[in-house]
């Protein structure tokens, strides 16, 4: 049986369980990597690989987690490394399993978050491929990922690599990811992707898979796997356990194949016995698939947000305002490479009620194809919000999509020229929906006839390409009443004809229809009404427009989308008809980070310098400024953090603007500084090369006025001993993100106990526990950045 064949029938599927557990078993000293005992006894993997395949195993995982450049050591060849690897998991497997090619995160974090880029993520997921593709894989499996950007890094390298399946599984602490991706965006995101296996792994144990499958099911199509931890772990005589014993894993997974789960398999401490517990309580069982509620039709995602376009979805506003045509300010910052107005108006327009954000960078002296990413980088890490990438030039389209994290839109894709050929397969690829545009040749198509033949054409062209419906935005083609009096109703007939015929939505240039006409505002929101009535979707506008709002809001009640009325009621009990007034645009500009507090709020680097020194020559006193501003907003960020209204993306651009305003006033404190803040030493322990955590940890540390010293990772415990010694260090912070290096944590606080030094030490890392901290006698335990600093701040106290 072909591996497709079988994802697409109605059997439970098994796969393997943890590695490292039984490695640990087996000689796996603490801190080593079990890639590098695989390359030493490649044996001892093939057995473990057959364990599996006896204890009921139908797909078995590659020993190649870490099997990237970023991960190995600089003298092991990742390609050749994963070759190997798949080999001889296919050596072990014969006709018995399916291999399923292991690739995990690189450990680093993808720029504007980090300082990597995507295209060198990307090169290193692509040899890691081919390795696996060369040593005989069945599947491409992206396993435990955190960020949203990475895991689709790993669908489009593979893409580029081979034509086999693809499962990518995210990890997801409180509902979410490190970086605030929820299970719902996460599979948004992947199926527009089109990947084969959707897959949730690692983080905690059966009971808590529960609500992430559940919130899921609304939109789940793909088939999902699910791979839990056997319990959290504790410490038992110097190493990493899991208590959840197998027959209790099978049973507390045994709910969860009433949600539409078809692939089994363990994570971290589980075992060969966990799955002939498995495979043993799913015999004779099948898969169910969920009902889906209310299937979208088209979904855009950023990071940590997705947006439904469907007929029974509310309708969608693009914000049009991002575009030079016509406004020298922002032409002439463009050309400067300059963002500050493009900037202004996407906090206008969101505040304005946008769903989206249309960017457009086409000005002359301006090259496109390094200035779209640009700005697109700038917007992503500072709204959360989906955009709408606008450009004739695919190259730029291009450039773009490898800086955004979710499914942008892609505006758009016509007839003309060789333009299906060269962006559809990009959009594809990159599962980027895109915006259908009846062009061809070099006449506008004036009636709904010859619109709808372009059509025709074009979606012929999209299935020959494989692209799924999914993806495709049509554009009705608003144009101008005052050069055609049958404009309109020449659109409303393309917008009918695609909700009858093809089902799909659709989507206008709503200024386009009065242009030339007075009063353009009546006849905007006339129109909209009409194209709403005949089952428009969405429509690119300028959310500034009083009248447009009181439209759409209208509009939803009388469609059923508002249900109850509520946000009709919300929004407009206190409306009051306003003549003439109401057809003006809101178009005043917002302070754009007017106070101290706002720009680190709202993450406004680039704005703090300016704003400090206005204060500073108001007579401020520098360490006023600090305590009284600075501190006060970072706390209101950490507190937001915590409530998971802001995410890590948030979280670190404010805390960068709080670094920006130490840096500006640097000079003033250190002239008045009466003493320095305590020392905190920060590294990851050894054998362990994940800092992404402790990185963030840092960063905060520092702006609440910690000396901070970051060792970096893979630290040994005397090396950490000896530069406490060094520096008077108050607080030792130690990182570990691998469950085989937490045994490292102990190591060294029993050698800082033998010092007798009087620091404090406090442990984090997403495998830990407080019970684990606890039982290694540590001082304090940081869940997160936020709590890291609160924890921080109480044993300096407790040091003086």
């Amino acid at each position: 049986m072909s591996f497709l064949r079988l994802v697409n029938n109605e059997q439970i599927i098994l796969f393997d369980g943890g590695m490292g557990t039984l490695l640990q078993s087996r000689g796996l000293k603490p801190g080593q990597s079990p890639e590098e005992l695989g390359m030493e006894k490649p044996g001892l993997i093939r057995e473990i690989h057959d364990m599996y395949i006896s204890s009921g195993s139908q797909i078995i995982t590659t020993n190649t987690f870490g099997g990237n450049r970023y991960k190995l050591k600089p003298d092991i060849n990742p390609t050749e490394f994963n070759r190997i690897m798949a080999q001889t998991a296919r050596l072990a497997a014969g006709n018995r399993a399916f291999i399923a090619g292991s690739v995990g995160p690189t450990g680093k974090m993808l720029a504007p978050l980090g300082d990597i880029e995507f295209s060198r993520i990307l090169t290193a997921f692509k040899e890691q491929i081919t390795g696996l593709v060369l040593g005989g894989a069945d599947l491409i499996l992206g396993e435990t990922f955190f960020d949203l950007a990475e895991a689709r890094a790993v669908v489009i390298a593979a893409r580029q690599v081979c034509d086999l399946p693809i499962a990518v599984s995210m990890t997801f602490e409180h509902g979410q990811s490190l970086t605030g991706t929820r299970p719902l965006v996460f599979l948004d995101t992947m199926q527009n992707l089109g990947i084969d296996i959707i897959a949730i792994n690692c983080g905690s144990g059966p009971d808590d898979f529960i609500p992430l499958v559940e919130s899921m099911l609304p939109r789940l199509e793909t088939p999902l796997l699910i791979q839990p931890n056997a319990g959290l772990p504790v410490l038992e005589n110097g190493r990493t356990v899991f208590n959840l014993d197998p027959d209790t894993f099978a049973a507390k997974i045994k709910p969860l194949l009433n949600m539409g789960v078809k692939f089994l398999g363990g994570c971290c401490g589980t075992t060969p016995d966990h799955i002939q517990a498995l495979r043993q309580s799913t015999e004779n069982s099948f898969c169910r698939k969920p009902g889906l509620q209310s299937k979208p039709r088209l979904i855009l995602t950023s990071r940590s947000r997705s947006v439904l376009f469907g007929f029974n979805h509310r309708t969608v506003l693009v914000g049009e305002r991002i575009n030079p045509t016509g406004k020298k300010e922002l032409a002439s910052q463009l050309q400067g490479f300059e963002f500050t107005r493009a900037l202004e108006l996407a906090e206008e327009q969101i505040e304005q009620g946008a769903d989206v954000l249309d960017i457009n960078v086409g000005a002359p002296m301006v090259d496109e194809e390094k200035l779209l990413p640009a700005l697109t980088r700038e917007l992503v890490s500072r709204f959360d919000f989906p955009l709408c990438i606008d450009s004739s030039n695919p190259q730029a389209i291009k450039n773009t999509l490898f800086e955004y994290p979710g499914s942008p839109l892609v505006n758009s894709i016509s007839g003309e020229g060789d333009k299906m050929d060269i962006l559809g397969p990009l959009c594809r690829d990159f599962g980027a929906p895109f915006i259908l545009l009846p062009l061809k040749g070099k006449k506008l198509p004036d009636t709904s006839a010859e619109r709808i033949r372009i059509i025709d054409s074009l979606l012929k062209k999209a299935r020959d390409l494989k692209i799924p419906e999914r993806l495709i935005l049509v554009d009705a083609l608003a144009l101008t009443l005052s050069s055609s009096a049958h404009a309109a109703l020449d659109s409303l007939d393309v917008i009918r004809y695609c909700r009858g015929k093809w089902n799909l939505p659709t989507i206008v240039g709503l200024s386009n229809i009065s242009f030339g006409l007075p009063a353009r505002e009546l006849v905007n929101s006339a129109f909209l009404c009409m194209c709403l009535g005949a089952g428009m979707n969405s429509l690119i506008a300028n959310p500034a427009s009083v009248r447009l709002r009181e439209s759409l809001a209208a509009s939803s009640v009388i469609l059923g989308h508002d249900r109850m009325a509520r946000k009709y009621i919300r929004n407009f009990s206190n409306w009051k008809p306003s003549g003439s007034l109401a057809g003006k645009s809101v178009t005043q500009k917002l302070t754009f980070a007017s106070s101290i507090q706002e720009a680190i709020l709202k993450g406004k680097k680039e704005a703090m310098a300016s704003i400090l020194e206005k204060e500073i020559n108001n007579g401020r006193d520098a360490f006023e400024i600090v305590n009284q501003e600075m501190i006060p907003a970072i706390n209101i960020v950490g507190q937001r953090y915590e409530k998971r209204d802001f995410f890590l993306p948030q979280l670190i651009l404010s805390a960068e603007t709080m670094k920006k305003g130490f840096e500006y006033l640097k000079p003033l404190l250190e002239k008045n500084k009466k003493d320095p803040g305590p020392t905190v030493i920060m590294a990851t322990v050894e054998g362990d090369i994940h800092d992404i955590g402790k990185n963030i940890v840092c960063l905060m540390l520092g702006n609440y006025g910690f000396n901070v010293i970051d060792m970096g990772r893979d630290v040994s415990a005397q090396k950490i001993v000896d530069m406490a010694k060094k520096h008077g260090a108050k607080i030792i912070g130690l990182s570990a993100l691998m469950t085989t290096t937490m045994v490292k944590m102990e190591e060294t606080i029993k050698l800082i106990k033998k010092n007798n030094m009087p620091c404090r030490v406090m442990v984090g890392g997403a495998v830990l526990t407080q019970f684990y901290a606890e039982k290694i006698k540590a001082d304090g335990y940081a869940e997160d950045a936020v709590s890291a600093v609160r924890i921080a701040q109480k044993l300096a106290a407790m040091t003086d």
